[in-house]
């Protein structure tokens, strides 16, 4: 239960920090670290899901998918994303706009049920903060706890930024060209693994909750200042 006792002391420690979703604007490097919070995606988040990918730039694109994949392309992935076989996660800001997403797939049914593949994107304003590295954690335990074993990536060579974040969690990486592979060996699931992932899903949907209860009242807000100020319009046309 080490794990799950310091995210629940870190929360504490974190203050109301935790709560709030990450900002678009880069975090100084002296800031005092937080836990962001990610939450796990389902088939209505999948309009927000696509609006992510469609944002990413040519590059980011030919990274994430492995060639260039034009707006039609990822519609159509979008569109077979299979959230009740697959897991995906995500880091929402706080207009509720995806900022990096992970997609787990398994291959169950195809006799390789202890073996998932992993695959990450972000855009380009939320980079350096890690949010790859925290998906990568996220998904590798989660993975851990529905009992898979081996957990694969399949990327670009020229995708550094990604097969750095795997050989520091300890995979191995075998390059044939321009593509590569990457194996990490999963631990057992444990009581320590199970207690951490719930207590991090529920913080990430009630930060999520707050940030739809804020997006509410902001728009809220606006409507009464839209409407406030048509009746001071009216009011200045009909005085003398």
């Amino acid at each position: 239960m080490v794990n799950a006792l310091r995210l629940l002391k870190a929360s504490f420690e974190a203050g109301q920090d935790f709560l709030h979703p990450p900002s678009d604007e880069p975090r100084p490097s002296d800031a005092p670290s937080v836990i962001v919070p990610i939450r796990s995606l389902g088939a209505n988040h999948r309009d927000r899901i696509a609006k992510h990918l469609l944002a990413l730039e040519s590059s980011d694109r030919y990274l994430r998918f492995g060639y260039m994949a034009r707006d039609e392309h990822i519609q159509k992935y979008v569109d077979k994303l299979d959230f009740e076989r697959d897991d995906i996660f995500g880091i929402y800001n706080r207009k509720l706009e995806l900022l990096a997403v992970a997609h787990l797939a398994y291959a169950k049914g195809y006799g390789y049920d202890k073996c998932a593949e992993f695959g990450v994107s972000v855009v380009a304003q939320a980079r350096g903060r890690g949010y790859g590295a925290r998906l990568f954690e996220r998904a590798a335990m989660h993975a851990s706890n529905e009992g898979v074993s081996m957990m694969f990536i399949h990327a670009l060579s020229e995708n550094t930024a990604m097969l750095n974040i795997a050989r520091k969690a300890g995979a191995r990486t075998e390059r044939d060209g321009s593509e590569s592979e990457a194996y990490l060996t999963l631990p057992a699931a444990s009581l320590d693994s199970r207690l951490t992932e719930m207590l991090e899903e529920r913080i990430a949907q009630t930060d999520y909750s707050l940030k739809q209860q804020a997006q509410q009242f902001w728009s809220f807000l606006a409507h009464l200042q839209e409407i406030r100020k048509s009746v001071q319009d009216a009011q200045k046309r009909t005085s003398p």
